[in-house]
């Protein structure tokens, strides 16, 4: 079955299609915003608890969910940061974070990238509420 064809007349009957959510042009459309947000609740903290010792990025990427959460952050902003964020918590990506060594590589060029387009609204108060967490995670 591919993408474009129907198990039935109910599915992707011209509605939402979830794949579409990672799809960067769309980023920003509530609908997928909404996925993406759904996405990061469920899955960020449980991955983040898991990898946060291995990878060398792990503040960025708590850094950027607290400042997701911020509501003095932009909405254009949040919406491009709950898309990284997926990325990040979504196990299927371009290269699977099973992989040793070079599993996190893509993810840390699309944290990369967010922090390029968005970081100048990531605030102090967010890298230090990341930095506690870390720390809090690292006594564990």
């Amino acid at each position: 079955m591919t993408a474009d064809s129907k198990a039935s007349p109910h599915v992707n009957a011209g509605g939402f299609n979830p794949r579409d959510t990672l799809d960067p042009s769309r980023a920003l459309v509530p609908a997928v915003v909404q996925v993406n947000e759904q996405r990061v609740a469920r899955g960020f903290w449980p991955k983040m608890r898991r990898v946060a010792r291995r990878i060398p990025f792990a503040a960025d990427l708590v850094s950027i969910w607290y400042c997701a959460r911020d509501p003095a952050t932009p909405s254009t902003a949040k919406g491009l940061m709950l898309a990284g964020l997926a990325y990040f918590v979504v196990p299927t990506d371009a290269l699977p974070d099973v992989l040793t060594l070079v599993g996190f590589t893509d993810d840390a060029a699309v944290i990369a990238v967010l922090l390029s387009l968005v970081g100048k609204h990531v605030k102090p108060h967010h890298k230090d509420a990341a930095r506690e967490f870390l720390d809090r995670a690292g006594e564990d």
